[in-house]
């Protein structure tokens, strides 16, 4: 056997002798709820979580009891994204779920009764991101045949479809995360991420006639990164993201002409998967919320040029792939609603766990595995439902471990 081979067979043993060690020290932390697969996406919602799974599944998850409320069934592959349109017109109130997949498939469901809207083949190779601009009536989804995809949501309710109204072939690599905002009515700025670290700005534009076509104009590529892009994030004026290069990055879009330097970037040990900026959240807070390999990190950035790390915990056996921000909502003894704010993350370790913000204040990173107490709701009982589609077969697993990987076909 060759010794690379060897090398690296012994290498994995390692690792997975150690993820075992270290699931049985985890076990109870973050309150965890078990799921029947690998955590690829996530989106929280009131007190419901929204997974989407390598069991080819969408779940609906409440979060303080960790019932399964909902399951989708539908992909025949990895679900590897998940958002939601409500179309503010609509007197109904519909909200829809929308899901991309490795099947290349986007399909969209109504949350109230299951039903499946409708199916599109969408891409010509997985399914990595969307975005939805609800006021627009857009939708926006990437995928690893490097095209960026746009789509008039205006007919899904009534006629069960979804138009193509453009698209955007300029990145050489997968499109691996999308941002943006609304402009007007009818033009929006959008971010397109690939796996080689290259940003593109675009200038969307469309005519005021239903479903017109959407041009888009190039308006800067940015070079923040050396690899991957994992997520980008865009609100007040400020691009966040973060990357496989081991670094957060916040970059103010448009840039500002009176600010002479950048702000620094958020430096970690391994690749970054995941961000949260508290300050974009109802929280309206000066933190960060990042995550590397299985660890959480909380950094103070009140001081934009100064970022300090005042909480980490190391919180799963397994890489951490979506961090969420959950405002439970609760009653005292008199009545009066209290609202206390908790980080959600899930992992390919197959939880989800909750931490209570204050809980990551104190954690330090000199002793991240010693949370002071974990926060326990009630006993979380055992999933219910059908929530697995089979154990993944050797080449899914394979294909799994490339799609979350630093590097990307």
């Amino acid at each position: 056997m060759d010794d690379t081979v060897l090398f690296r067979a012994e290498s994995e043993l390692a690792i997975t002798e150690a993820r075992k060690q270290k699931s049985e020290r985890t076990k109870l932390l973050g309150s965890p709820i078990q799921l029947g697969g690998k955590a690829i996406d996530a989106v929280v919602e009131g007190n419901a979580i929204w997974i989407a799974e390598n069991t080819h599944v969408a779940k609906k998850i409440d979060l303080e009891t960790g019932k399964i409320l909902q399951i989708y069934r539908g992909h025949t592959a990895p679900v590897t994204c998940l958002a939601f349109y409500r179309d503010d017109h609509d007197t109904r109130g519909l909200q829809l779920l929308i899901t991309g997949s490795w099947d290349q498939t986007i399909k969209i469901w109504d949350t109230s009764s299951k039903v499946l809207q409708c199916s599109i083949d969408a891409h010509d190779d997985f399914v990595k991101s969307l975005l939805v601009v609800p006021s627009l009536r857009l939708l926006v989804s990437s995928g690893s045949d490097k095209i960026v995809r746009f789509w008039d949501l205006t007919d899904v309710v009534e006629r069960k479809t979804i138009t193509p109204i453009g698209s955007v072939s300029a990145h050489s690599r997968p499109v691996e995360c999308l941002a943006g905002s609304i402009v007007s009515d009818t033009e929006a700025m959008l971010f397109t991420g690939d796996t080689m670290g290259v940003i593109k700005v675009w200038k969307l534009g469309k005519g005021h006639e239903p479903q017109s076509r959407w041009h888009h104009t190039l308006l800067d590529t940015l070079n923040l990164h050396r690899t991957r892009v994992t997520q980008m994030i865009y609100g007040a004026g400020q691009l966040w993201t973060a990357s496989s290069d081991e670094t957060v990055q916040i970059t103010t879009y448009p840039p500002d002409p009176s600010v002479s330097k950048s702000v620094p970037p958020l430096i970690h040990p391994l690749p970054v998967r995941a961000l949260l900026p508290l300050s974009l959240t109802p929280l309206a807070e000066p933190y960060v919320v990042t995550a590397y390999g299985d660890v959480i990190r909380l950094y103070d950035i009140s001081t934009a040029f100064e970022p300090e790390v005042v909480g980490e915990i190391d919180a799963h056996w397994h890489d951490v792939t979506a961090v969420q921000l959950w405002l439970r909502m609760s009653h005292d003894a008199a009545g009066r609603i209290k609202i206390e704010p908790f980080i959600v993350s899930v992992s390919l370790d197959g939880t989800v766990r909750k931490w209570h913000l204050s809980e990551l204040l104190t954690s330090t990173p000199e002793s991240p595995e010693e949370p002071k107490h974990p926060t326990v709701f009630s006993p979380v009982p055992e999933p219910r439902g059908d929530g697995t589609a089979g154990e993944l077969t050797e080449e899914e697993e394979r294909e799994l471990a490339e799609l979350m990987e630093e590097g990307d076909s």
